[in-house]
């Protein structure tokens, strides 16, 4: 394609919001107006779909539950006026929590002001809280804020050590819809833990944000937690950023949490609209689905140039892939579905993996996320006429013209500055973006059997170590592998009984094992 062509084309695909002063660049993927023509009944399904989500129609029938993030930030869309006043309530119930908490009203027994939050969730409970104090976190917050995300007691170590001597004047935010998440107990037992050890009652320090009637609400209520915060049941984890599971920690942390709702709402606004061409979410779920031929053929690969933006392709790995990866459609059809999300920044990635995307193996698109703002304040001159933020600003732009050149093609978001506003705009984009992809290729974008399957998994294993440990008191003597896997009733599951000795082995809990490491079938397994 020419020069003079690629420019019309760029202007005749170039998305502009003016309230947000946010871009949304296609032109630098290669589908025609044939292409554009021959979606269109999808379209039209998929924009009718979104609008009775956005109803109250029942879009996860594993739990039999409306999706209704979208009412987050636009409370008068509520399907019921109960639910309405349940939001505005929760709103109104951060706001006054945290304004109680940054004047010392709420203060922990031991200090005057709480001076740090940790939040303990995991997957949407962690990843969208993550992700915003990464971007928006201010210099000199009024809340410094800690994650743990994860049952790894190393991690765990790691971030309670850095809290030790702010341990007192900690708030612990424990997120969990259903309280039963197995690593978000974990860690709730483990911080619970560590607060008696150094004589203090968690429970001074705790808040809740769970779901109404949950194990975790009942705990907190026995328990006196200070407080507790609804996780309503319509909202998913990995669109819970504009809940109280997103908006509680940030908040605390001092940012304008108002703003985020706002853009979110602005970006809803517009990508409401039943056309293609100026709805940038339908823009986006067609550049997915031209690249990927509908089947997610090619991996997208996310590059923000600027460093604030760091986690949000970790964001979006949870909302894209646990959303569209799916083994079955809505017909029943073993289709397997799904789009890998994988990125760093730019222009980090200039000296990482830009050279295999330049001349490797062609299996993805690229999304450049460009800030047109470069620092408060004016910049030095790192050459004559150039600034540190000029070279970002090249960089990007010579990676896209090079990936273009060598038919790697890419979908450019600009947004003026990384602002509340505009996070919530972008989080908003993304999510739209998904429930239409997801219809186009005719999958449930709110449910996720995968993540259950696994969970259960695990809950097998744990229980299969249980009757290792009792199986093996009972021996009374050093038994073979598969000894003890006929004495637990599962001799095909020797290879995960081997696993399990050696890690109970390894963490000094009561089980040795002799003989060859290098192999299994010969050890000796024992109770010490």
């Amino acid at each position: 394609m020419d020069t003079a062509t690629l420019w019309q084309r760029y202007q005749d695909w170039l998305y502009y919001h003016e309230g947000l002063g946010l871009y949304l660049d296609i032109s630098r993927v290669r589908f025609d107006d044939a292409f554009v023509d021959q979606l269109q009944p999808k379209f039209e399904k998929a924009f009718k779909d979104l609008a009775a989500l956005e109803g109250g129609a029942i879009a996860n029938p594993d739990e039999h539950r409306m999706v209704g993030h979208y009412w987050l930030r636009n409370p008068d869309l509520a399907p019921t006026p109960e639910l309405k006043q349940d939001i505005v309530e929760t709103l109104e119930k951060i706001h006054t929590f945290t304004q109680k908490v940054h004047s010392g009203e709420i203060h922990p027994p031991d200090a005057p002001k709480f001076t740090d939050v940790l939040s303990v969730g995991i997957g949407g409970s962690a990843l969208g809280p993550q992700f915003v104090a990464e971007a928006l976190g201010v210099i000199d917050p009024p809340m410094t804020i800690h994650f743990m995300d994860n049952t790894d007691p190393a991690g765990i170590d790691r971030v309670l050590t850095k809290l030790n001597d702010r341990l007192a004047s900690t708030l612990v935010i424990i997120t969990s819809k259903s309280g039963g998440t197995p690593e978000t107990r974990n860690g709730m037992l483990e911080v619970k833990h560590f607060y008696e050890q150094h004589g203090l009652n968690f429970a001074q320090h705790a808040v809740a944000v769970t779901g109404i009637g949950s194990k975790m609400e009942e705990l907190a209520k026995s328990e006196g937690w200070i407080d507790i915060f609804p996780m309503h049941d319509w909202v998913g984890g990995r669109t819970s950023e504009m809940s109280a599971v997103g908006l509680l920690p940030a908040a605390l942390q001092g940012i304008d949490i108002d703003a985020m709702l706002a853009g979110a709402k602005e970006m809803d606004d517009v990508t409401r609209q039943p056309t293609v061409k100026g709805n940038p979410s339908a823009m986006l779920a067609l550049s997915w689905y031209y690249e990927g031929n509908g089947k997610g053929e090619k991996d997208m690969v996310m590059l923000p140039y600027k460093d604030s933006l760091l986690l949000f392709s970790r964001y979006l790995q949870q909302l894209v892939m646990e959303s569209l990866g799916k083994e079955k459609d809505l017909d029943g059809n073993t289709v397997y579905q799904g789009i890998a999300v994988y990125g760093n920044k730019g222009s980090t990635d200039q000296h990482a993996y830009v050279q295999q995307l330049r001349e490797g193996v062609p299996n993805f698109f690229v999304t450049f996320i460009e800030v047109l703002g470069d620092r408060e304040g004016a910049s030095i001159e790192v050459e004559p006429g150039a600034t540190s933020g000029d070279f970002l600003s090249g960089l990007l732009q010579g990676t896209r013209q090079a990936l273009y050149e060598n038919d790697r093609n890419s979908i450019t978001v600009t947004v003026p500055n990384v602002t509340p506003r505009l996070v919530g705009a972008l989080i908003a984009l993304y999510e739209r973006a998904v429930s239409l992809y997801a219809s186009l290729v005719n999958i449930n974008a709110y449910h996720q059997p995968g993540v259950e399957a696994g969970k259960k998994a695990a809950a097998t294993v744990l229980d299969l170590q249980r009757g290792v440990v009792k199986a093996l008191k009972d021996a009374g003597q050093p038994i073979s592998l598969t000894d003890l896997a006929t004495k637990v009733g599962a001799p095909e599951k020797v290879e995960t009984i081997y696993m399990i000795v050696r890690h109970l082995t390894a963490n000094d809990r009561g089980v040795t094992i002799t003989g060859d490491l290098g192999q299994p079938a010969s050890l000796a397994i024992a109770a010490s």
